[in-house]
């Protein structure tokens, strides 16, 4: 009984309450809105700017990871660490094909996946 509470109570750590809510306004949020959105800003902005002024690679795909992890803040510590290597992932997505659009995509795919375990792992 102890570890399944513990793994409930991680579950509901990782996936926190807006993967749970499945009404239209979050599913636009989650699955539309803030891919574009964030990736907008996160990569067409501040990995677009450190592309074109820092040559070091680490720098720009670690700053805004960073950042993407950092947008995620009020979702607690946990989400945090959990968008880290996405956020990696989307600045590769974008380091390669220079299309923001391609990581809202992949943002989005994510995101519905994340919506997906998290529905049914409880």
């Amino acid at each position: 009984m102890h570890r399944q509470r513990r793994r409930i109570s991680i579950l509901f750590a990782l996936c926190g309450p807006s993967l749970f809510d499945h009404s239209a306004a979050s599913l636009f949020r989650l699955l539309l809105l803030a891919p574009l959105l964030e990736e907008l800003v996160v990569r067409a902005g501040l990995q677009e700017w450190l592309m074109r002024r820092s040559g070091h690679v680490a720098v720009v795909l670690a700053v805004p990871a960073l950042a993407f992890s950092l947008l995620h803040a009020a979702s607690g510590w946990q989400a945090m660490l959990a968008v880290f290597l996405p956020g990696l992932a989307f600045g590769l997505v974008y380091r390669r094909w220079r299309d923001w659009r391609w990581c809202a995509l992949v943002h989005a795919l994510c995101n519905g996946y994340a919506l997906v375990f998290c529905s049914f792992s409880i």
